[in-house]
């Protein structure tokens, strides 16, 4: 089983500590958990994102970890091609972890402007390109990437990183990705009666559901408003699905 404070004594992880985009104590510890991993299995640098989406391609507004140079971090934010790079593209055709020997975080068909781009790649994170994409609890998508190791992992290593990193995931990833949620949380009785107005019931349908009067119902409702900063019932049953409390 992998103990990521057994792989940090014995690697060491040098100027990588540095290199974390991370500023709380927590979430540089799983930072390090992440990079512990990875140089356990021959691979010198990390990089953790959220899978881009329509609305938020930007590699800067995905990125949560990583341990390049700020010199190739930079360049690749202004060259906007983490969207549609080789990485991204075949992570969407498997959930298999994705093994390279080329440049992935480049498209199939880079175009001359983006020569640099794979010049600074070859000089600060050597080939050989370990891919995963994994969930969070709240189905939140990631894509991990171990680059430097040159050979492919065996399948019994596969998959051991693989069940590492799920395992670092579901306990870390909330203290660099903070869940949205409401500021104060609601009480049973308030989520029951959101519950049910979700199912189309009325307050006096829900007074009658829960044995409780419609005047306790409304109350129960309108404290459930209020914790979720929503102005009817329709914005709080949305919102508290969003939030995952339904």
């Amino acid at each position: 089983m992998f103990r990521p404070t057994e792989v940090a004594r014995r690697h060491d992880l040098g100027d990588h500590a540095d290199l974390m985009r991370s500023d709380a104590d927590s979430s540089g510890a799983f930072a390090r958990d992440l990079v512990a991993l990875g140089r356990s299995y021959g691979f010198t640098h990390c990089l953790l994102a959220r899978f881009p989406k329509a609305d938020s391609p930007e590699f800067a507004a995905n990125l949560l970890v990583v341990t390049w140079p700020d010199e190739l971090r930079l360049a690749y934010e202004q060259a906007e091609v983490f969207a549609g790079s080789a990485l991204v593209q075949r992570l969407k055709q498997t959930v298999l972890p994705v093994f390279s020997v080329e440049n992935l975080f480049l498209s199939n068909a880079a175009s001359e402007a983006r020569n640099p781009i794979s010049a600074l790649f070859e000089l600060h994170a050597p080939s050989g390109h370990l891919a995963f994409g994994l969930h969070d609890r709240h189905q939140s998508q990631y894509i991990l990437v171990y680059s430097g190791r040159p050979t492919r992992p065996s399948r019994d290593e596969l998959a051991m990183m693989q069940l590492s990193a799920m395992e670092l995931l579901d306990s870390g990833a909330e203290t660099v990705v903070p869940r949205p949620g409401p500021k104060e949380k609601l009480s049973a009785r308030e989520i029951e009666c959101l519950r049910w107005s979700a199912a189309g019931k009325s307050s006096d349908e829900i007074a009658i559901i829960l044995d409780i009067s419609t005047h306790t119902v409304v109350s129960y409702l309108k404290s459930a408003m209020r914790k979720l900063e929503a102005v009817n019932r329709m914005q709080a049953v949305a919102r508290a699905c969003r939030y995952r409390l339904l």
